[in-house]
């Protein structure tokens, strides 16, 4: 998500701060907000670093597991290159590009949780925040934020939060759920109150590289929608009902089996 630090602007419109370490989803969403005519700023953090994730996931999983799941997320992004005539397609089907606006201020940032963020914030006074593939906002900064905080999961909650939400609906013979939610972000993982949910299928040529792309475009409309209402003090969160688990990615050797066994890429 390149571009520069942009001053304020005299744009009487409220603030709408997308909160983003960066990536063509992101970006896909914080264009869509701004054709639609949100005044939207980005706080655009520094992404975490694959050995640090690997040891947060090891103290709380094992390392067997931890290193497994780093395999899979470095094979996926191996992958990458073998998705982006499915991404294209994605893209102009949709009649989407794949930059900002060069209107949409940015405001580089170390973490969303930095005490810089804190005064961005409190600068920008924002509207409303939309959380879209960042790091967990910590409780302490959630509770300092002076607006209602949203984010956008790729997962259909409770069941699928945490990681790779369509591609655990798949594997777990859900097909139904392979969706994303939109909710209020609270203290826990994707356990706040559910906003929308939209649902949709992946395509023959859809994998583990491509689902993140195929729900964020299912979910603009509903991001959208969450938007408007958190301007215009409507927001109807309900409380998630049913099972409930935290997902993280596949280990390598589980994600090779099924796809080799369950044709589940």
């Amino acid at each position: 998500m390149p571009g520069p630090v942009s001053t304020h602007s005299a744009d009487a419109r409220p603030i709408v701060l997308v909160m983003t370490a960066g990536g063509l989803n992101p970006t896909i969403v914080v264009a869509d907000l701004a054709r639609r005519g949100f005044n939207v700023h980005v706080c655009l953090e520094q992404p975490e670093g694959k050995g640090e994730i690997t040891r947060r996931r090891a103290r709380k999983l094992g390392w067997t597991s931890a290193l497994g799941q780093l395999g899979t997320m470095i094979a996926a992004r191996l992958l990458r290159r073998f998705a982006d005539r499915r991404v294209s397609q994605l893209l102009a089907s949709n009649g989407i590009g794949k930059t900002l606006p060069e209107t949409v201020p940015i405001h580089p940032v170390t973490s969303i949780n930095a005490g810089e963020t804190a005064g961005l914030v409190r600068d920008l006074n924002p509207a409303a925040i939309l959380l879209v593939s960042t790091r967990l906002m910590s409780a302490a900064q959630l509770a300092s934020m002076p607006c209602p905080v949203i984010n956008l999961h790729a997962g259909i909650n409770p069941n699928y939060r945490g990681q790779m939400g369509g591609y655990w609906s798949l594997r777990e013979n859900d097909a139904g759920n392979f969706g994303a939610t939109v909710h209020l972000v609270d203290a826990g993982t994707d356990t706040g109150g559910t906003l929308y949910e939209a649902r949709t299928r992946p395509a023959k040529g859809d994998f583990i590289s491509t689902y993140p792309l195929v729900l964020t475009l299912a979910a603009l409309d509903i991001t959208a929608r969450a938007i408007s209402d958190a301007l215009n003090g409507t927001l109807r969160p309900i409380p998630p009902a049913g099972p409930s688990a935290l997902r993280f990615p596949p280990t390598l050797w589980s994600w090779i089996w099924c796809g080799i066994t369950r044709r589940i890429w």
